[in-house]
């Protein structure tokens, strides 16, 4: 016996109960399992200087993109910890990658990809953030104006609603 009843809305984690609006974890069993694929990424932002020092290995706590990379992969694998309302998938394959922007900029990628009844976008973004995260961590010592920027999904295939892709301005 359940005190919630599903409501129309677009916001499929929430339901009208006997006390109003409550969350509830979507139930995905009747869903179809299919490839699931998605990228997101993260921006970190350093002053002036500091990202060449990190790129050319001067970090101060060691090779930042290795364990970066490492620690984005562990987290991606442990989404469901991160957030309350994610179900646990059997990851495939997760990947995270590296690019210089500007001068100033790092940018970090995290693809995700798994055979199962819901999207892999989540696990995408807590793998980038997580490795931003670290880059954050690792190299705080070269100045506290350090900023993570802009983690959002970049392309989403698989299931019901098919390929999207973010549109770049």
């Amino acid at each position: 016996m359940s005190e919630s009843v599903r409501r129309p809305s677009e916001l499929s984690h929430v339901v009208e109960g006997a006390h109003g609006a409550q969350s509830h974890m979507v139930d995905v069993g009747e869903k179809v399992v299919t490839a699931r694929r998605a990228l997101a990424r993260a921006r970190v932002r350093f002053p002036a200087g500091a990202l060449a020092r990190v790129l050319a290995g001067a970090g101060p706590k060691g090779p930042v993109t290795e364990v970066a990379r490492v620690a984005g992969i562990l987290a991606a694998k442990r989404t469901a910890e991160w957030i309350p309302m994610c179900h646990t998938l059997p990851l495939d394959s997760v990947t995270i990658e590296f690019a210089q922007l500007a001068d100033d900029v790092l940018e970090v990628r995290c693809e995700a990809r798994c055979q199962a009844r819901t999207g892999v976008e989540m696990e995408a973004m807590v793998g980038a953030s997580a490795a931003a995260l670290t880059v954050y961590d690792m190299t705080k010592a070269l100045g506290h104006g350090i900023a993570i920027e802009r983690v959002e999904l970049l392309e989403k295939q698989g299931g019901r609603s098919g390929h999207w892709r973010r549109d770049e301005a």
